[in-house]
């Protein structure tokens, strides 16, 4: 070859077998509907948002057609349409997305359950949770989190199973939950209405005091 001759790329994986190597060792997600289904489940597992086809086609690397098969077969599978026993929790399609929830029937039991494992007493993050909830409802798990500067599902969850807050819509558009308090928040707190509640602002530090502490320097 001349010093006028054109030079041809190689390519990367040519020029690093190891990383060939690699990629070709690299298990591609199997897309067996069984498989499929399996993965979603586990997706469902953790969430606590409804999610909708395309975010669990993403989530597990999936076609989006196989994932819509793949959540009616679950969804037959748990209401004991495929021969098998009828589940206590269904894959419920919630806001334009899919979530597992306790069967109505069995609402009272898991409510009941629940609470006699609770503390008698919420913690600090539970009661900090809840006044944000009282003051800014309806409001989302991911808007209170964000005040909070903290992870709240835990917490929600926790206030949920109390019956202190209760879920009042979903967001047609992100299919976030939004709660609000409930009556029980009332009777506990011994107010009649949401009016009741003591203005936020007298409470805040208006910092005529200063800051303590060094200053930033």
């Amino acid at each position: 070859m001349t010093a006028d001759s054109p030079t041809t790329p190689v390519p990367e994986t040519a020029a690093n077998p190891a990383a060939a190597a690699a990629d070709a060792d690299a298990p591609a997600p199997s897309q067996d509907p069984a498989a499929i289904a399996r993965r979603i489940e586990a997706i469902l597992l953790v969430v606590d948002e409804p999610q909708s086809i395309v975010a669990l086609a993403a989530a597990i690397s999936a076609p989006v057609p196989a994932v819509r098969r793949a959540v009616a077969s679950l969804v037959a599978d748990y209401d004991g349409e495929a021969g098998g026993p009828r589940r206590g929790f269904e894959l419920r399609e919630v806001g334009g997305g899919w979530r597992l929830y306790v069967r109505e029937e069995h609402d009272d039991l898991v409510s009941e359950f629940v609470n006699a494992q609770a503390p008698s007493r919420l913690s600090q993050a539970a009661l900090e949770t809840l006044a944000v909830i009282a003051y800014k409802q309806p409001v989302t798990r991911s808007q209170v989190a964000a005040i909070r500067a903290v992870n709240v599902d835990s917490v929600v969850r926790t206030l949920v199973a109390r019956g202190l807050i209760t879920e009042l819509f979903t967001d047609p558009d992100t299919g976030a939950i939004n709660y609000g308090t409930t009556e029980a928040l009332l009777v506990n707190l011994g107010i009649n209405s949401l009016e009741e509640l003591p203005h936020i602002s007298p409470l805040l530090d208006d910092g005529a005091d200063g800051f303590e502490g060094e200053g930033i320097r």
